[in-house]
């Protein structure tokens, strides 16, 4: 066989190979503080996830692009070097609200994007920085996300997923619980022929998780 004729597999692109890959392959200067650390992905969350896929699967392959997304928004500066997604024509929105797009998360934060109003979060005043340490301090053994059904093939893809972590920390002057909080959703993302993420609509109710983070009761605001 000559080598025109030759039927080697196409690379699979960086996007599809997994968060690891993506943070190995990215410059220093990407980073808005340091690499990335998810030991705790490694160690902690096969232990307490719900629902396991082969790898290959699309299942396994949606949840793997959107830990890559996710880890993107929340550590890489600048949107340009966003590979997970077609940066320029990039939106999201929670709900049916206003859409986002990739400048305004790398602005504000997906945290304060993606939560929006709710009487149990300073909605307004938190930092893309100061947004992210809220979390950070009341789940410090990890914030996870699985999926947990694909009901739809590319090019729109609808799942639903679980959100969670151990409120092991204190949140917003709350005293931590131990227990595992969580949230569920649903989701549709619309990707391109290459599976990178066009636009992607998120469906869930954040104060069902962010309540019981205070036990009920709304976080105080500071006055504007």
């Amino acid at each position: 066989m000559t080598t025109s004729e030759s039927t080697e597999a196409p690379e699979t692109p960086l996007w599809l190979q997994g968060r690891e890959a993506v943070v190995a392959a990215a410059a220093p200067e990407d980073w808005r503080d340091e690499a990335p650390d998810y030991h705790l992905s490694h160690t902690l969350m096969p232990k307490q996830r719900t629902h396991t896929f082969d790898a290959g699967s699309l299942e396994a392959i949606v949840e793997s692009l959107v830990q890559v997304f996710e880890m993107e928004v929340s550590h890489k500066k600048d949107p340009a070097t966003w590979v997970s997604m077609v940066t320029e024509k990039f939106r999201t929105n929670v709900n049916g609200g206003p859409w986002a797009t990739a400048a305004d998360i790398a602005e504000i934060g997906s945290y304060n994007i993606l939560i929006g109003d709710s009487v149990f979060y300073r909605t307004g005043q938190e930092s893309f920085e100061s947004s992210h340490d809220v979390f950070h301090k009341a789940l410090p053994n990890g914030f996870f996300w699985e999926v947990l059904e694909v009901l739809t093939p590319p090019p729109v893809v609808t799942f639903k997923w679980r959100h969670w972590g151990k409120f092991e920390g204190e949140y917003n002057g709350f005293a931590p619980t131990g227990e595992t909080v969580e949230m569920f959703g649903v989701s549709i993302a619309k990707v391109s022929d290459d599976l990178r993420l066009l636009d992607v609509e998120h469906y869930y109710d954040p104060n069902t998780f962010l309540g019981k983070l205070t036990g009920g009761c709304p976080v105080a605001h500071t006055a504007g």
